[in-house]
């Protein structure tokens, strides 16, 4: 299996800047992030350091996020949000620098929720706007943007792997061709999603994948979710990128489950 650790959901005892490091010293090539910073567009000195984390630490930076908003207080993403649009397309460009610097090709774009002060027509209008705006300053770097079903939050409006393939389609036929669906196995099945048919049907359609186990989002083994199942079968059918583990789970036992794997495998 190619893993690749997600620094912003584990690991994170450690400041932010030193996450790349400790992902190297568990056995990591790769890492991913969220938006490792409180705004749209940091300071120059913010992206050095992290910039310098992730070379200092000798890891690839696998993924990275857009600017979401404030998470731990219920935002995600700026896509959709009516009255952000100019920030979020100043964070494009923040976004596509790192990506230059790091080798970086893969940028989730979470949607947003929705807001009663805008309809869902004036959102989704946006979010295609703001998403053609994405992918082509990314495409400059050989980069894809990442559409992500989420759960957890009621009035994010992409449930479902059909819900973001959806918008997907719609940046497609509007000129943007560099996007895909981000396939989180944990939020799909979360939100009532058969992701057995979902692997089934759209398998070589995935630009990515991430894995929790669920009910409590830990690692895998520690739910009842067939994940090794759903990741051998997903590259049966021509999934042939990475697979970030993106689940909660303390630095002393996050990885238990995958020296166990790799002995059994051995």
């Amino acid at each position: 299996m190619s893993y690749t650790l997600n620094c912003s959901i584990l690991l994170t005892e450690l400041p932010i800047n030193q996450r790349a490091d400790a992902a190297k010293q568990a056995g990591f090539d790769g890492v991913e992030f969220w938006w490792p910073f409180d705004a749209a567009v940091p300071t120059d000195k913010q992206v050095d350091e992290f910039l310098g984390s992730i070379k200092n630490a000798g890891v690839q930076l696998d993924g990275l996020n857009f600017f979401a908003g404030d998470m731990p207080a219920g935002d995600r993403g700026l896509v959709s949000w009516v009255g952000r649009g100019a920030e979020f397309r100043e964070n494009v460009d923040v976004v596509s620098a790192i990506g230059e610097a790091t080798g970086c090709k893969s940028f989730n774009a979470l949607y947003g929720n929705r807001h009663k002060e805008s309809s869902a027509r004036a959102q989704d209008e946006l979010a295609v706007e703001n998403l053609l705006i994405a992918t082509a300053g990314v495409a400059r770097i050989g980069g894809t943007v990442l559409i992500e079903p989420v759960s957890g939050t009621e009035a994010y409006p992409l449930k479902t792997a059909d819900d973001a393939l959806a918008v997907v389609q719609k940046v497609k036929q509007s000129g943007g061709e560099n996007i895909g669906l981000l396939a989180d196995f944990y939020h799909l099945a979360v939100n009532g999603d058969d992701v057995a048919a979902v692997i089934e049907k759209h398998a070589k359609d995935f630009a990515h994948i991430q894995i929790a186990d669920a009910p409590e989002r830990g690692a895998p083994g520690t739910g009842d979710l067939p994940l090794m199942d759903w990741i051998t079968r997903s590259r049966e059918l021509s999934y042939a990128g990475l697979v970030a583990l993106e689940y909660k789970q303390s630095a002393q036992t996050a990885f238990d489950w995958l020296r166990t794997a790799e002995v059994e495998a051995s």
